[in-house]
C-alpha cells in the first residue's frame, strides 16, 4: 500500500525551492545506525517502499526500523499529447522533500556489518547520494 496523507487541505501544491540544508532530523534520534541524504531530492512513495523492502530482506526482518520521511507533497502530471497551456495537470503521486543532511532511515538491533550492507542495498533504490552513519562513530 502506498504511503500518502489521509487528507490534505489543498489538492495541488507549488513545487517550491529545492536548495538548502535540512534544518531538522540531521542526527540519529531512535536507532543505532542510519542513512543520511548527501543531496537534495524528491523521494516518491514507491522509492521509500522499495528501500524499506530491500532493508527488510537483507536483515531478515531482524531489528527495528524507523522511516524518518513521509511523502506529503502532491506532484502533478499533464496527460500525454496535451498542448501547452490548458492549466496545471492532475495530481499523479506523492513525494517527500528530502534536503541535504536529513536522516532518512534509522535501524537498531542488528550487527554493524549487516546494517551497513542493508543500507548500501537500499541506497541503490533512492534518487540521491546517501551516507551510512552510526552512533559509535565507526562510519
Amino acid at each position: 500500500m502506498a504511503m500518502m496523507p489521509k487528507r490534505v487541505k489543498f489538492r495541488k501544491q507549488q513545487r517550491g525551492k529545492r536548495g538548502g540544508v535540512s534544518s531538522g532530523s540531521c542526527t540519529l534520534s531512535f536507532g543505532e545506525f542510519g542513512l543520511k541524504a548527501v543531496e537534495t531530492a524528491w523521494m516518491t512513495d514507491r522509492q521509500i517502499e522499495a528501500a524499506r523492502v530491500a532493508l527488510m530482506r537483507e536483515t531478515g526482518r531482524a531489528g527495528k526500523l524507523w522511516i524518518r520521511v513521509f511523502p506529503d507533497k502532491p506532484y502533478t502530471e499533464t496527460a500525454a499529447e496535451t498542448r501547452m497551456g490548458k492549466g496545471k495537470g492532475s495530481p499523479a503521486g506523492w513525494v517527500a522533500v528530502v534536503k541535504k543532511g536529513r536522516v532518512i532511515f534509522e535501524m537498531e538491533g542488528v550487527p554493524y556489518d549487516m546494517a551497513r550492507e542493508a543500507f548500501r542495498l537500499s541506497a541503490h533504490k533512492l534518487p540521491m547520494k546517501t551516507r551510512f552513519i552510526s552512533r559509535g562513530g565507526k562510519n
